[in-house]
């Protein structure tokens, strides 16, 4: 683990995660799940890199979805991609009643929910939910609570 200390003799440069990049077999229909599913807003739709790029907010979080079938087994080194909400069974009803399948029903660990599906080109996505009340304050801020 790298040490972020101001007082590290080589602290990194400022940095965080902006965004997922998935392959899509099908962008159109890959935008629409996103959209449709899960509120997914297309910020950008062009093309880089000589091919077609759509970039999403979804939620607080970015997608980006290249137009191009996935390569090698499904997900490649992506196991999944967590998306978090406030409501995790209020959201498995709306995905259930748009008819995404899951491979569960919601499992609790403690002050964590999660369940797990698949969205398009067997991406796993892990919806999950934190209980705030019972959460260690070094969590609470990792997960902006």
């Amino acid at each position: 683990m790298m040490d972020r200390s101001p007082s590290s003799p080589n602290p990194p440069p400022a940095a965080h995660l902006h965004h997922v990049h998935l392959f899509a077999a099908d962008i159109d229909a890959a935008v629409g799940w996103w959209r449709e599913k899960l509120g997914g807003v297309v910020a950008f739709d062009g093309e880089f890199g000589g091919a077609r790029n759509v970039f999403m907010e979804v939620g607080r979080g970015r997608l980006h979805l290249y137009d191009q079938p996935p390569r090698g087994a499904p997900g490649g080194a992506v196991h999944h991609v967590g998306i978090q909400t406030d409501d995790l069974p209020a959201l498995h009803r709306r995905l259930a009643a748009l008819g995404v399948p899951f491979r569960s029903g919601i499992r609790e660990f403690g002050s964590w929910r999660y369940i797990m599906c698949e969205a398009p080109d067997g991406v796993l996505l892990e919806l999950f939910q934190i209980d705030t009340d019972d959460i260690p304050p070094a969590l609470a801020r990792y997960f902006s609570l």
